[in-house]
């Protein structure tokens, strides 16, 4: 008699390897192929649920093997691939392999990592990566943290410990309307647009947020930041933090975060440094000067998924006083029993942020940081710094690119036709008008793909390379690519 529920879930060893094996097979064909595809498909909506077909549920079951080949087919055939060598677009880096391993290995073991009685070794692998990013950015490993799912949710759990540690302690107890003062929050014109979403989820409404005008380099003004604090204090509001940018996503500027500190610690505001995408270039020796003041930071938010090269998703909020998660989130019903008695500093990681069943992420960080290497990544980041700064040089060039920014591996620039004699408000209207039209054709073009930028009331074509496939060679063609097209569109729009 077998001791083995019968159900439709279970697969048997022997099915298992069979399936896993053609899977690996499907995945190495794509990972070798990757850069002879097209970046991403030109199908509509309609057509993709066309060929995904347009069924009901089933009542019964089918087989996995054919389930999993039919989903690869649909997902290779169908999606924008991020790790090819010609994506440019937005922030999300090429994804180390190693990663769609971890994936695999980390759901098969299904830890939660919500409490350490429930993921005994995932939670000290997530502890040993949060000190190993801290370590890797130059801050203290003392630092705390969690990984969450990106960088709106890193800056949100930030966000929320500053008000935790700087508003009046009756909050939890009695919320916003506990003080008459409205809490105010200080941040560049630049910064993302996660600041504007906290401030309205989080009840404090987004005139709470006061946005600073950034100088001629793109900085956050501290002169103005300085003024703005002191008026609010006059006013009877209490401000209580300070969002620091470290490599904005337009463009890629680093705010002066020493003198940012410098201003925080003048007048007793929580510091955060939002450095989703760019602090991990805190790594190079060249450009430690830039981020001369993050070790003053009270927390700071970044993406092993940006440009550290993890799979999606993993974003990571670090904070130099851990205390100030546990007092922002810690939450202890009779229901729960997570008591912590053994030694070692064991954690649940509930009491770090706003999930309580939480995904095993960091396995994927904790094997790439490894494989890779803190001088990997010295290499990497540096050639993709490199290879943008190679893009701006070959736009610089061309007579028909005009450049505008680069900082860390973000160029920006636009396309103007050879001979375009327009002068004024005029000129600048059609090249606007030109440059989204040619975002909008690459992009759907399926060879390369690039986003936009508005720089000085510019609409500009942006590369961001945080990509280890991407090659000169790749830049070179992206050049080709986007002044063929610019010379198409000009021509349809110059005859309309």
């Amino acid at each position: 008699m077998t001791n083995k529920r019968e159900n439709s879930i279970e697969i048997s060893k022997t099915e298992f390897r069979k399936i896993g094996y053609e899977l690996i097979d499907t995945i190495s064909d794509f990972f070798d192929d990757i850069s002879e595809k097209p970046i991403t498909t030109s199908k509509s909506p309609k057509e993709l649920q066309k060929k995904l077909g347009i069924l009901s549920l089933p009542e019964n079951g089918l087989p996995a093997e054919e389930l999993l080949s039919k989903a690869s087919k649909l997902l290779f055939e169908n999606s924008l691939f991020n790790g090819h060598p010609k994506f440019f677009g937005f922030i999300t880096s090429s994804a180390a392999p190693i990663g769609a391993l971890a994936d695999l290995l980390a759901s098969s073991v299904n830890a939660n990592v919500g409490g350490q009685i429930l993921s005994p070794m995932a939670t000290e692998i997530e502890k040993q990566t949060i000190k190993w990013l801290a370590e890797f950015i130059g801050v203290s490993p003392n630092y705390g943290g969690i990984l969450v799912s990106g960088g709106n949710m890193a800056n949100f759990t930030a966000f929320l410990a500053a008000r935790t540690a700087k508003s009046p302690k009756t909050i939890k107890e009695n919320g916003l309307s506990s003080s008459s003062k409205m809490l105010i929050s200080y941040c560049s014109k630049a910064t993302h647009t996660w600041i504007d979403k906290a401030a309205i989820l989080f009840g404090h409404g987004s005139n709470s947020i006061r946005w600073i005008p950034t100088d001629t380099a793109n900085k956050m003004n501290i002169e103005i930041l300085e003024q703005t604090i002191k008026e609010d204090v006059k006013q009877g509001h209490q401000p209580f933090m300070v969002v620091g940018t470290a490599g904005d996503v337009s463009t890629g500027v680093v705010d002066n975060l020493e003198a940012i500190a410098s201003t925080c610690k003048t007048h007793n505001l929580w510091f955060h440094i939002d450095g989703a995408y760019g602090i991990p270039a805190a790594v190079i020796p060249e450009l430690k000067d830039l981020f001369v003041g993050i070790k003053e930071a009270d927390s700071i938010a970044l993406d092993p998924h940006k440009w550290l090269y993890s799979a999606l998703e993993a974003g990571c909020t670090l904070v130099k006083n851990p205390q100030h998660l546990i007092d922002t989130y810690s939450s202890h019903p009779e229901y729960y029993n997570f008591s912590l008695t053994e030694e070692g500093g064991s954690l649940n990681y509930f009491e770090y942020g706003l999930q309580n069943s939480r995904g095993f992420r960091a396995l994927k960080v904790w094997l790439a940081l490894q494989q890779i290497g803190s001088n990997g990544y010295v290499k990497l980041i540096k050639e993709d710094i490199a290879l943008s700064k190679y893009f701006y040089e070959l736009a610089n060039k061309h007579t028909e690119l005009e450049p505008v920014t680069q900082n860390l591996s973000i160029a920006t620039f636009r396309y103007v036709p050879k001979n375009y004699q327009e002068q004024g408000e005029k000129r600048e209207a059609y090249l606007n008008t030109l440059n989204e039209e040619l975002v909008n054709s690459v992009q759907n073009g399926g060879e390369l793909f690039l986003s936009n930028a508005i720089v000085e009331n510019k609409y500009c074509l942006r590369t961001c390379i945080v990509n280890f496939r991407t090659t000169k060679k790749d830049i070179e063609d992206s050049i080709e690519i986007i002044v063929k097209e610019g010379r198409k569109l000009n021509n349809l729009m110059q005859d309309m």
